[in-house]
């Protein structure tokens, strides 16, 4: 299944406070279990520089993954990026197979 790396900015308040911020945060998780039930979890992180958080799921399809981005846009925050992540073996055998 592929992978990819959904990098969310929020909106400025969305941290005002931390029961208002667990509130939206489950919210949103439930809308994208509700649209995206293909998705797999792998890992979710809160960060510390141009972005808020960095999640990483598996989606059988790039519309799935679309799709996480914008239930993100549309519960605040005012960036949200997917990129399709590629496991370095994988890219490895691309390279290879160029030659």
């Amino acid at each position: 299944m592929p992978t990819f790396v959904l990098m969310t900015k929020l909106a400025s308040g969305a941290m005002e406070s931390a029961d208002k911020r667990l509130r939206q945060g489950r919210k949103w998780l439930e809308k994208v279990e509700k649209a995206c039930p293909d998705v797999k979890w792998v890992g979710h992180y809160a960060i510390f520089g141009p972005y808020d958080f960095m999640d990483i799921f598996e989606a059988t399809s790039v519309e799935s993954a679309q799709k996480v981005s914008l239930i993100s846009r549309a519960e605040g925050a005012t960036t949200a990026e997917s990129w399709q992540a590629v496991p370095y073996d994988e890219f490895v055998k691309l390279l290879e197979k160029l030659d």
